[in-house]
């Protein structure tokens, strides 16, 4: 009965698909146990490889021996390959502020993923059974979790991680340990209350069922089932709102403060949350009282303020912006003046750029290839010498609905302060030919009567 219902699962949330090839973690347990035995009489009808994986924490002493002895013994009757790693847990830990569950758990998937890559398998398996769904979802319920914490462990992660019986519950598992003969390992920490998890495995979970007259695990996994649509879904909006509001680049992500305040809180909390992830690249010790930090920082009275999060995010909030980072942000002032004759190489080593001016008919100009990185000229326009400088006071630029002040230009750009002295501004004897690659003047652009050009390239210059 469980080895169909653990095939009814697979093939429900599409686990397990032909030729896979599957790295299983094996304690010794009976959960592991009873997934190694399913796996291998599957292997040979859905043609997947095994790979058995376990670790040795070095906790329990000789019991851990032994454990590790018999994962090799088991494995070795059923012709699967078995990879065993030992590794001092509590020392790993307490060098690296861990704790014991925490940075067990750290080690473990590390090797999963050494083996998986060694191997070239494509899946992990985990054996995650139903009392271990119901046992997380009071542990986060206890702790305040939100909606995604809710939804429970999943059947399938993006990474390839599978668990298969988490359909089944452990006195099944155990059941069909006896019917099968496969004498699996007991961890006698398991037994001890002393451990949050244990606690509410041993005395929690029993405590509802006997007094209110329920299977508080099957009502957790039905629950569990249902947020985890609602999830989804808001999860999936959240990620598409989140590229709309948000410039990424590798080290900070700038979120469009008046599109970002019109949406709804719960998107909002998710953005925030993909972002902290874009920097670290998840999002542990980041906890909801830290984004609702953030949330703050839309007021307009938070304008040039900044918080400090765990792991070295920095949250600013700008007129236009929340930037996270993990980056202390210096506004320095950056100037750099250079005359730019008509038709030469000029190096702006403070900013990077090379400009290469040349001078061309309007006939050559025509039918030369477009570049995004040029610009063109009307060259009898040009009065005067050129020059290359950084932002001046009360600077501005013809544009075609009027003359505008660089300074109100950058901020209708929503240019980040620290940027807006790097950008390049061409100038002649009376006024501005263009602002970096953003704008244009009306005063010098080719028009019907222009003859000659002057043609404008920016590159980055080589280290």
């Amino acid at each position: 009965m469980i080895f169909e219902k653990v095939l009814s699962t697979i093939k429900k949330y599409n686990l397990i698909e032909d030729g896979d090839r599957i790295v299983l973690g094996i304690s010794g347990g009976p959960d592991s146990v009873t997934l190694l035995h399913i796996l291998n009489r599957l292997k040979e009808k859905m043609d997947i490889k095994i790979y058995a994986a376990h670790l040795n924490h070095q906790i329990r002493g000789l019991k851990a021996e032994e454990d590790a002895f018999y994962v090799a013994e088991i494995c070795e009757s059923m012709g699967i390959m078995c990879f065993l790693k030992s590794i001092d847990v509590p020392k790993y830990c307490k060098e690296n502020g861990f704790s014991i569950e925490e940075g067990a758990r750290h080690l473990r998937y590390e090797m999963f993923e050494e083996i998986k890559i060694k191997t070239k398998s494509n899946k992990i398996a985990l054996g995650h059974n139903m009392n271990d769904q119901a046992e997380t979802m009071l542990m986060r319920i206890i702790r305040g979790t939100g909606l995604k914490g809710l939804k429970g462990i999943d059947y399938i992660r993006e990474d390839g991680v599978i668990r298969p019986l988490l359909d089944i519950d452990r006195k099944d598992i155990e059941a069909y340990c006896d019917n099968n003969n496969l004498n699996p390992r007991t961890d006698e920490s398991n037994l001890e209350t002393i451990y949050t998890r244990n606690k509410i495995r041993l005395d929690l979970i029993p405590y509802i069922d006997e007094n209110f007259d329920c299977n508080i695990k099957e009502a957790l996994v039905r629950m569990s089932s249902s947020l985890k649509f609602d999830n989804d879904f808001i999860e999936k909006e959240a990620e598409r709102f989140f590229y709309e509001v948000s410039k990424i680049s590798k080290d900070r992500v700038d979120i469009d403060i008046q599109l970002y305040k019109s949406l709804h809180n719960a998107i909002k909390l998710r953005i925030l949350k993909m972002g902290i992830n874009k920097i670290l690249g998840d999002t542990k010790q980041i906890e909801l009282k830290h984004i609702n930090d953030i949330i703050e920082l839309e007021a307009e009275n938070k304008i040039d303020k900044k918080i400090n999060l765990p792991r070295g995010i920095i949250v600013y909030r700008n007129k236009d912006f929340i930037t996270i980072t993990n980056k202390e942000i210096v506004i320095e002032e950056v100037e750099f003046l250079y005359n730019i004759p008509n038709e030469a190489f000029v190096k702006i080593k403070e900013i990077g750029l090379v400009i290469q001016t040349q001078k061309v008919s309007i006939n050559k100009f025509k039918n030369m290839k477009k570049d995004s990185n040029s610009r063109g000229f009307d060259l009898d326009k040009i009065k005067g010498s050129l020059v290359i400088t950084n932002r001046k006071q009360g600077d501005k630029i013809k544009l075609s609905n009027g003359t505008k002040k660089i300074k109100d230009l950058f901020i209708d750009l929503k240019i980040p302060k620290e940027e807006r002295s790097k950008i390049p501004i061409l100038k002649d004897d009376n006024g501005i030919l263009l602002v970096g690659d953003y704008r244009v003047s009306e005063d010098y652009k080719i028009d019907l009567n222009t003859k000659e050009v002057l043609k404008v390239t920016f590159s980055k210059a080589l280290e």
